[in-house]
């Protein structure tokens, strides 16, 4: 069973006042089955969380460890850690002029199953996935999200997930910019997703609403750039009632700090 953990984890990015400290100490184990909600206030640290996970080249780690079934994540290139089991569903997924969706799909399935998939059984697996996310197969040539509104984007990414099959998802606000029927398209994709035990999904969010879709097993709320309150749905409705005026103190205090 997958397991992520992520142990004491800081994270910083160079600003042009020198390198200032995004995460300060993250703790926090996905295990198979499990789908974790983290939710808190603008400029928390929850993407940087997302980015620091995936690689990217910005955010650098300056202490704490990543692990994957035991492999050390930090170890991996951003294409290891992909073949390795992890899936990031961005918050603004980029264009890709002249690259069309199929062949973007297909060499990213051979790049993490080892072999490419043979074409007719592709071609069925592909127009089944996006046929569940109500995406028009004629996208299939279109080059990757270029000219594609918000709502097509996000269900793109979650075509990306069904086809890929990585061991820990990680959504970046994929909620985000997204109306009533794409917001619960995209949420039984997740659920499809999650549905055989055999994944682990991180959902990085603002809102509840996409929660009252997915049913998260654990909420995390972020704040000052860690951990600071944990507990099950019953925190996300709390959330929903209260919003994040509790935590706006520890927030401030480490932004003027």
């Amino acid at each position: 069973m997958a397991t992520l953990e992520i142990k004491d984890l800081h994270v910083s990015v160079n600003t042009d006042e020198g390198p200032k400290e995004i995460l300060k100490g993250v703790d926090l184990t996905i295990k198979a089955g499990e789908t974790h909600a983290i939710m808190g206030p603008n400029g928390s640290g929850k993407s940087t969380l997302s980015y620091a996970i995936a690689g990217h080249p910005k955010y650098q780690v300056t202490s704490g460890t990543i692990t994957l079934d035991g492999e050390d994540v930090l170890a991996m290139s951003v294409d290891e850690r992909a073949r390795a089991g992890l899936f990031l569903a961005m918050q603004y997924p980029v264009e890709v002029p002249g690259v069309s969706m199929s062949n973007f799909l297909r060499t990213a399935a051979t790049a993490v199953r080892g072999e490419a998939p043979k074409l007719r059984t592709w071609v069925k697996e592909v127009k089944a996935a996006m046929g569940e996310l109500d995406i028009d197969p004629a996208f299939a040539e279109r080059s990757v999200n270029e000219g594609f509104s918000g709502g097509e984007k996000k269900r793109h990414e979650i075509l990306q997930l069904a086809l890929l099959q990585p061991k820990i998802a990680i959504l970046d606000e994929t909620d985000s910019g997204l109306d009533v029927d794409a917001l619960r398209v995209v949420s039984e994709g997740v659920n499809r997703f999650q549905a055989s035990g055999e994944h682990g999904v991180l959902l990085i969010t603002h809102y509840t609403r996409i929660l009252r879709h997915i049913t998260p097993d654990f909420v995390h709320v972020f704040a000052a750039g860690k951990i600071v309150e944990s507990g099950g749905k019953e925190l996300a409705d709390q959330l929903e009632a209260e919003g994040y005026v509790k935590y706006a103190g520890i927030q401030e205090a480490a932004t003027t700090s």
